[in-house]
Parts: structure tokens; C-alpha cells; sequence
């Protein structure tokens, strides 16, 4: 018993601790130490949050430090542990070693030359007496020596992982604590579709009257929680992590990237939704073999935890033709995330699905305040069917963004979604039905409210087809510069100095937002910005980013921004997942022979390699002669603190 309690506590804690424990329990840091005549000592230093610690490099879940050099830099002697290891005796592991409030790591390196720079990857995992987060890696760059020297080095190196682009952004993922609440919610919709919601009571009342008693049979229910979330999780977390196992870590994130940022993946997956959305409504059922049903339900009746397991894995199967559109929905969702989004997602999809069937054995007596069954719950799967097609969108506006085709611009996007929640709304008035919906005599309260919110929804997207910037929504919207019309765009003309007539590249297919005039080229950025002597404000952005256009709505939008942006700065914007073909001269070749040949690539290799990032947005103020000013900043919407960026950027050039 008490080895189930910390299994299933584990299951429930796992995900608010996988979500924030990288952020706030383990900070790493490095400062750099010139000893002269090319010789530097590289210090790396993790702040350790009271009450948890990270394993040594002895023994268990050891912390691993890597480094890779560009040329002319090499490391000398052994990396060395400066802070004290405390050891202590294990029920299970014999000994453990880990470091508690902090962890110091020094390591000497020699430049030969004027710069250069070190890539170091850090693998740790973080623990306290209760539980452990996931292996977690942090990974940055070390420039020693001068600065010019140090950006033509890192320019021509790179790292066997060249190809790594963003992926915790690409598709529009956003943050993984969004990801979560969305499967949450999609998990209690699950419930109240026609498929699954008659089980519950059904179920509980069977484990109830089966037991022997009301312990067994809340025990029993708990159980049957307990293998539903394992049959939904485990499937998805072997996948990932055999992927892992056989190609490692860039070949995951090559994966991801690849299904965020490719047209085939994004096209199939809009025509799923579509699918998907189509069974919603009734035109047919998406179910598995009965075959497969039958001899499931058959093992059921062999008792103990054996039968209970056939049982959940009877409703799992059964419950297919509701649930799985909304599973494919939540997985195709979270696959635009980092290496745990997806287990984490279908753990939080799975446990709220689950739920109920233990909440409902410990309190029976709610059973009897269910509403019954009825066309309401169809009522439930047309809701869901729009949700689907509005949804579903987003896949095909992230192919069309990065390849260029220019079939869903922001207003044609904007005008599927006023008709396809107006729609909704009628539907919740009653005034449209599907084949199988029971006929509605009267507007129930709840119908009226939800027809409200809908038709609210739908006045507020509707200015948004003359340019209103709907900031709310601003992650998931085709980009305002591909509106064909803005109401007042003509008096809003850029009087920034980066409009002058310079021929800019790629300017005739990529954009900059709220009007603004720049480069898309690095080289020619730096090239003008010597010419007019201005620093350069380099954005390192994606087609299918959901936080940069959220940063763009919510912080560039802001008028003390803006005006720095277009006055003070030369802006290039550096897009890590276009898909345009380079010419054979711009190639880029990896140290492992990869050669680079689309423009997203060969932006994403010079973030990782020059910055050591590989997420968007990130924003770096340059100076003259590749001088980085200040510390480059990623996705914060605090307008206040991105203007002192900006303005401290501004002074630092003119020192």
C-alpha cells in the first residue's frame, strides 16, 4: 500500500513540478576568468533552491557537464568539482552523492588567436525529499577573447547540432503550463460526450456493489483511475522515449521540429481536425474493430487488479470514437512543445478524464445529482465539432506562413472563424440541427449563456478584418502584415531612418509588424547600421511563433517601443523556421557534414551556435564589431522592463 500511495502521488505531483521546478529550483551561471596569454578559466556555477539538490557525477542520476569548442579553442586538463559533495547511505541505490545550495564546476581552456568560444551543455536532474523533476538540460555560450574575433569564430563553427531549431514555439505551443490547462479542459470534455458519459455512474455503482465492501470498492475505483491514466500516458511517453533512446536528443528535436514546422505534417494534421470534426457532427464514427472490444471485455471478468486493468482498458476502447478525436487534438496540440510536452499533456488529459470514476466511488452520493442522459449530450460533440474546425486552422496557417503560399491571409482566416462561431451560436440558440440532435422546445439557461459568450467572441473578432490588432488572440492569428487591409495604414508610415531605399532581401515575401521597416539579412543590417550609425536590434522570431506575435501584439505595439524601435535602432528580424530555398554561395556545412540550405536553417544554426538558443522569440541588442549589449532578453510582456532593455541597449552604444 504504501508503495501505491507514492505512485499515485507521484502521478498527481508530476505535473506542476515537471512544469516549474527547471525554473525556479536550479539556476545556472558562468563567469569567465582571463589568467592571460590565452589561457582563461571557465567557471560554472548552479544556485540550488532550499530543500533540493542535484546528483554529483559519482554516482545516481550524475550532472554532466559538456563542452564543445569553435576553432582555436581547447580544453586544459579535466573538468574540476569545486564545491563539497554530501554522501549518504541509500535503501535502494547503496550510496548517493549530491550538492545542496550550490555547485561549482571549473574548467580551464586555452584560445589560440584573439576569440573564440565554448558551447556547454549541462544534464542535471533536481530533487527534494518528496520527488524529482524530469532530466533537464541547459545549454550556453561562452565567447572568450575579442569580440570581433569571437563572432567570426562562432560563425564559421558550429556544433553537431547545428540543425536543432526552436521548438518550444514553433507551432504555437506556447507555454507549457497553457498546454496543460487546454488538456485539463479538453479531459472534462471528454466526459460529457455520449460515449463515456453514461459509464461513469454505471461503473462506479459496479465497483461499489462488487467489492465486498465500501473500502474495496473505493480502492477498487482508485485503481481503475489509476490504469486509465497509465493507458493513455504510457503508449505516447514509450514513443517519445524509444526516439530518444535510438537517436537522441537533436534527433527528438529534429522530430518535433519537423511536425511544427513542415508543410506534410501540417497539412495532415488540419485535415484530421477536419476529420475529426466532421464525426463531431455526425456524419459517421470513428470506432476500432469490435474484435478488439470483445476480447478485452472478456478478460474483464477474470477479477483482481487484472480485471480491474481489462475493465479501464474496455472503456478506453469503447469511449475511442469520442475520445479519440480529442486525444489526436490534445497530442497534435502539444507536439509543437519540448521533449516532455506531450507525456505531460496526455498525464494531465488522462488524470482529468479519470477522475471522476474515484471521485464518484468516494461520494456516491453525488451519482444521484447527475443530470441523465439525453440529446444534450450530442449537444456536447457539435460544440466540440466547431472547436475542432476553428482549431484546425492553425495548421494550415503555419504552412502557409513558412512556405509563402499566401492562401490563408489574416482576413480570410479571420472570416472563417466570425462564421464558424456564428454558427455555433445559432446552433446553441437552437435555431440549426444536426441529424442526431433531439429537438430543443426551450432555451435552457446555460444554452443562453454559452450563446452570449459565443456571439461576444464573435462581435469582438470582427474589427479585427479592418486591422484591429485583437491583441487576445494574437498568438494564433496570422500575422496583421498579411491583411491586405488596415484601416489607417496610410497615415501610419514608418519615419524610422531603416526605410531608406536600401535593397533589402526577402523583403518581398517577409514583414515586419505595426508598419515597421528593417532587414531581414544580418550581414546587410550590419552593413547599414554602420552607415547611419545605429545599433541593431536583431529578433530572433518564427513564422508559426505563438509568443512572439504575442510579444509583438502585447509589447511592440506599445508607443514608447515602437518609437525607439523605428528611431533608435536597425532592426533585422531572423526567421528560424522559413522554408525558402537558399542560393548554393549561403549554404551552410555543419562540423558533422550537414549542409544548411533553407533560410530558417541557417538562421536557427546562427542562434544556437553564436547564442546558444534555440527557442523563440529572443531579442539581442548588437553593437559595433559583433558586440553583444546587454543582456539579450526572450519572451517577457513586461513593457516597463522591455524599454529599459532597449534604452540601456541605446546607451551602451554611445558610450
Amino acid at each position: 500500500m504504501k508503495l501505491l500511495r507514492k505512485i499515485i502521488v507521484a502521478l498527481f505531483c508530476f505535473v506542476p513540478l515537471a512544469a516549474s521546478a527547471q525554473e525556479s529550483n536550479v539556476r545556472w551561471s558562468h563567469t569567465v576568468t582571463d589568467n592571460g596569454k590565452g589561457s582563461y578559466t571557465l567557471l560554472v556555477k548552479a544556485d540550488i533552491a532550499d530543500g533540493w539538490h542535484i546528483y554529483d557525477q559519482e554516482y545516481i542520476n550524475p550532472t554532466t557537464i559538456k563542452f564543445e569548442c569553435s576553432e582555436g579553442v581547447a580544453l586544459d586538463g579535466a573538468l574540476r568539482i569545486e564545491s563539497k559533495t554530501v554522501v549518504k547511505a541509500d535503501d535502494i541505490f547503496g550510496k548517493v552523492g549530491y550538492f545542496e545550495k550550490e555547485a561549482l564546476f571549473e574548467q580551464n581552456v586555452t584560445v589560440k588567436g584573439k576569440g573564440g568560444s565554448v558551447n556547454v551543455l549541462v544534464e542535471y536532474m533536481a530533487c527534494n525529499d518528496m520527488t524529482c523533476t524530469p532530466p533537464t538540460e541547459e545549454e550556453f555560450v561562452v565567447t572568450l577573447g575579442e569580440a570581433k574575433a569571437v563572432a567570426a569564430a562562432t560563425t564559421s563553427a558550429s556544433t553537431a547540432d547545428g540543425e536543432i531549431t526552436a521548438t518550444k514555439d514553433a507551432a504555437g505551443g506556447g507555454s507549457l503550463w497553457s498546454l496543460i490547462i487546454e488538456a485539463i479542459i479538453w479531459g472534462f470534455a471528454a466526459l460529457l460526450t455520449p460515449c463515456v458519459f453514461p459509464m461513469v455512474p454505471m461503473t462506479v455503482s459496479f465497483f461499489m456493489k462488487n467489492s465486498g465492501s465500501v473500502a474495496r470498492g473505493r480502492f477498487n475505483a482508485l485503481m481503475y483511475g489509476v490504469f486509465i491514466v497509465l493507458l493513455y500516458t504510457l503508449p505516447i511517453a514509450a514513443i517519445i522515449l524509444i526516439t530518444r533512446l535510438v537517436g537522441g536528443d537533436a534527433v527528438t528535436a529534429d522530430i518535433f521540429n519537423w511536425l511544427a514546422t513542415h508543410w506534410l505534417p501540417n497539412i495532415l494534421f488540419f485535415v484530421v481536425f477536419m476529420v475529426f470534426a466532421a464525426s463531431f457532427f455526425g456524419a459517421f464514427e470513428i470506432t476500432l474493430p469490435s474484435s478488439i472490444i470483445n476480447k478485452s471485455d472478456a478478460q474483464s471478468d477474470r477479477g483482481g487488479l487484472g480485471g480491474i486493468f481489462f475493465m479501464a482498458l474496455t472503456l478506453v476502447l469503447v469511449s475511442f470514437s469520442c475520445t479519440g478525436p480529442i486525444v489526436g487534438s490534445v497530442l497534435i496540440k502539444s507536439t509543437s512543445g519540448e521533449f516532455w510536452s506531450p507525456i505531460i499533456t496526455m498525464l494531465c488529459f488522462s488524470a482529468a478524464f479519470a477522475l471522476p470514476f474515484t471521485l464518484f466511488a468516494f461520494f456516491p452520493a453525488v451519482l444521484q445529482k447527475l443530470p441523465k442522459s439525453g440529446g444534450w449530450l450530442n449537444s456536447v460533440k457539435v460544440v466540440l465539432g466547431f472547436v475542432e474546425v476553428a482549431l484546425g486552422l492553425k495548421f494550415l496557417s503555419v504552412a502557409d506562413q513558412v512556405y509563402h503560399w499566401g492562401i490563408l491571409d489574416r482576413e480570410i482566416y479571420l472570416a472563417i472563424w466570425i462564421v464558424c462561431f456564428s454558427l455555433l451560436g445559432l446552433y446553441l440558440l437552437g435555431k440549426i440541427r444536426f441529424a442526431h440532435d433531439s429537438e430543443v422546445k426551450h432555451l435552457s439557461v446555460t444554452r443562453l449563456v454559452l450563446a452570449i459568450a459565443v456571439f461576444s467572441f464573435v462581435v469582438y473578432l470582427i474589427p479585427g478584418m479592418w486591422g484591429a490588432p485583437l491583441k487576445g488572440l494574437a498568438g494564433y492569428l496570422p500575422p496583421l502584415s498579411s491583411q491586405d487591409f488596415v484601416m489607417g495604414a496610410q497615415s501610419a508610415a514608418p519615419t524610422s531612418g531603416n526605410a531608406d531605399a536600401v535593397t533589402r532581401k526577402y523583403s518581398d515575401v517577409l514583414h515586419l509588424p505595426h508598419n515597421l521597416e528593417g532587414f531581414f539579412d544580418l550581414a546587410e543590417a550590419e552593413e547599414y547600421a554602420a552607415k547611419v550609425d545605429k545599433p541593431i536590434f536583431i529578433d530572433f522570431t518564427g513564422h508559426g511563433c505563438v509568443n512572439c506575435r504575442e510579444m509583438e501584439a502585447r509589447v511592440w505595439s506599445d508607443p514608447a517601443v515602437l518609437d525607439l524601435l523605428r528611431n533608435e535602432f536597425v532592426i533585422v528580424a531572423l526567421y528560424t523556421d522559413d522554408k525558402m530555398p537558399l542560393p548554393q554561395s549561403e549554404w551552410v556545412t555543419t562540423e558533422s557534414g550537414k549542409t544548411l540550405k533553407t533560410l530558417g536553417k541557417v538562421n536557427a544554426n546562427y542562434a544556437l551556435t553564436r547564442f546558444g538558443v534555440n527557442a523563440q522569440p529572443y531579442y539581442v541588442i548588437q553593437g559595433k564589431g559583433g558586440e553583444v549589449l546587454g543582456t539579450p532578453r526572450g519572451y517577457d510582456l513586461d513593457v516597463t522592463g522591455f524599454v529599459e532593455f532597449l534604452r540601456k541597449g541605446v546607451e551602451e552604444y554611445r558610450k
